[in-house]
């Protein structure tokens, strides 16, 4: 893969860095996010926290052989102690007095929708939008998250240009016409919407798929008409060229099964035809763009306030 494919640095803002449920209390992972080791650990008290994995002390990495205690994690080189929340080191078993600059990069990190989500910004400022909790998340009315998970090589911003795309359903997808896209914006956040009908055995239903993005990392897609449905997407920047997507959905418990099952493997079969085209594709900083091919020119747009450096 061509090292410069995509002229986008890796973005500001929410990431998921793993599902909630995934995270066991007192458990220490590696992971590898926004060009960066790190690790992830949930504490004590219930929080999860992520600090970058090297031991500013000498070094070593605090996920291999790295112990959690209490809301700290402890170096397996010479147990020197990291709090989770604000990345202190806070005890040093052999000495008197710890060192006035011995901290360890800490990221805010939320737990929501069933996610554990960290800020990322590359000058160190402050988260500057939410998260809103979802209503269907933990409704006994809906389903448990059917999850599906891919590592996919390509930039977080083709990933999502995707949504604007309206013309590639018809003609990737085997969809029956080019969706009319309706959008609108306001700060970090974005929404799509694309009134839909379907033909059934019943005749035609009316639907609509709306989805609501807040940031490039957090989405939301509300499927309706046939089999209401709830997709929960979060993508991750690995690096420049890869992310981490997770989908999530749910369905009212009214509708388990038939067709209602239909809806998410279709929502899946689109995504796995979609991921060789994102990862053998260049992107064209001025395309050639006709009238129908959706808001695309408005997502880039979109998309400049969140990163640092021009893309």
């Amino acid at each position: 893969m061509n090292d410069h494919r995509f002229p986008f640095p890796i973005p500001n803002g929410w990431f998921a860095v793993s599902f909630s449920d995934e995270l066991a209390a007192g458990e220490l992972r590696s992971l590898h996010y926004f060009g960066r080791d790190l690790v992830l650990f949930r504490g004590e008290s219930g929080e999860a926290h992520l600090l970058d994995a090297f031991c500013p002390h000498l070094g070593a990495h605090l996920g291999v052989g790295g112990v959690v205690t209490g809301d700290r994690v402890r170096c397996p080189f010479h147990a020197w102690e990291w709090d989770g929340a604000s990345g202190n080191c806070m005890r040093i078993p052999y000495a008197e007095r710890i060192p006035a600059a011995a901290t360890i990069e800490s990221r805010p990190v939320i737990e929501v929708n069933g996610y554990v989500l960290a800020w990322h910004h590359a000058e160190g400022l402050a988260p500057d939008y939410t998260i809103p909790q979802l209503p269907e998340f933990g409704n006994d009315d809906w389903t448990e998250f059917e999850k599906y998970e891919w590592v996919v090589k390509t930039a977080v911003q083709e990933m999502g240009e995707n949504g604007a795309d309206s013309a590639h359903f018809q003609f990737v997808h085997g969809t029956k016409n080019v969706p009319v896209t309706e959008s609108e914006e306001n700060g970090a956040f974005r929404r799509m919407f694309q009134p839909i009908r379907m033909k059934t055995p019943r005749g035609i239903v009316e639907g609509a798929i709306d989805t609501h993005v807040h940031g490039m990392g957090f989405s939301t897609t509300r499927f309706t008409g046939i089999a209401e449905t709830l997709e929960v997407a979060c993508t991750t920047p690995i690096d420049e060229e890869r992310c981490h997507v997770r989908y999530g959905f749910t369905q009212p418990r009214s509708l388990e099964g038939g067709g209602a099952a239909a809806m998410i493997r279709e929502v899946v079969r689109q995504t796995n035809e979609d991921i060789p085209i994102w990862e053998n594709k260049i992107h064209r900083a001025r395309p050639l763009l006709c009238d129908s091919d959706g808001p695309i020119a408005d997502y880039r747009r979109w998309c400049r306030q969140f990163y640092s450096q021009p893309s």
